[in-house]
């Protein structure tokens, strides 16, 4: 099992590093304008767009964002906390590796060529070595991490999964073997829409393990999953080795009530897509 993150060697793609993290710190943003979010088919900012989390002078961890959410009137995207993990200590576990403070400039690869760019305002990795966390399915699985968008920004974003639609809502109960899976990893070329079955659960249905065509690939970390009726069910996390290189997928239910209670963000909520859901329900 390894963690699915790619590393990129940077010259100057990131225009601000880990040192000025400062620059973009939570006061910065403090006063939140009325959210006024972009159609599906203007927005730059979507699910699917790629994240790039600067961990030293010369690399960075590249990502895809899952779901948009929102607390009060703040936006934030979503991924996976070990993108923000030293490439040699990501397999480490949640409750051990070194990840970059919060603060830390995040850049947003969207449509259409567009850059932005976000701080790292949530990770449940650093969050629970903050509380001093054991919980073994808590230090394997709880795998997710916040950019916090610019007010500014916040017209040129639209919640809706590209090509797929939705999400409909959060799913709160989990996945049963042989459930339809859906997913949008832009990585792998073509249409990047991905469809599979869920396989098993571990931790307690903290982790859900999917087998999809294709599988998730370095890059993909943090891309949603839907489930049959279009709710947002999980986090890309991990890959497997096995024959089918199935993938392990964060429960998002779980990890969000996490941070909830333990964060620093207010009331999380998921932000529903504007388009319909069309991954194929019968």
């Amino acid at each position: 099992m390894g963690r699915i993150s790619r590393a990129v060697t940077i010259a100057a793609v990131v225009a601000v590093g880990i040192a000025t993290a400062g620059a973009l710190a939570p006061s910065a943003w403090a006063t939140p304008v009325t959210l006024s979010l972009a159609s599906a088919a203007t927005a730059t900012i979507t699910p699917g767009a790629t994240l790039l989390a600067q961990l030293d002078a010369r690399t960075a961890s590249e990502c895809t964002a899952d779901f948009v959410f929102s607390s009060g009137s703040a936006l934030y995207i979503g991924f996976s906390a070990h993108c923000t993990a030293a490439s040699d200590a990501e397999n480490a576990g949640g409750c051990s590796a070194s990840t970059l403070p919060l603060g830390t400039p995040i850049e947003i690869r969207g449509r259409n060529g567009r850059e932005e760019q976000g701080r790292l305002a949530y990770n449940s990795w650093r969050t629970m070595q903050q509380r001093g966390e054991t919980t073994a399915a808590l230090c394997s699985y709880n795998d997710f991490a916040l950019v916090a968008l610019d007010p500014a920004e916040t017209d040129a974003v639209n919640p809706s999964m590209p090509v797929l639609g939705g999400p409909t809502g959060l799913d709160t109960d989990g996945l049963t073997t042989g459930e339809d899976v859906y997913s949008f990893q832009p990585n792998n070329g073509g249409s990047g829409v991905k469809s599979g079955v869920a396989v098993s659960d571990a931790g307690g249905g903290r982790s859900h393990r999917v087998a999809i065509t294709p599988p998730g690939v370095p890059g993909d970390s943090g891309s949603g999953f839907l489930d049959a009726q279009g709710r947002a069910v999980g986090v890309l996390s991990t890959e497997f080795f096995d024959a089918r290189h199935t993938n392990g997928v964060t429960d998002l239910a779980l990890a969000l009530a996490y941070a909830n209670s333990y964060g620093d963000l207010g009331r999380l909520t998921l932000v529903p897509g504007t388009e319909p859901f069309r991954g194929g329900i019968a």
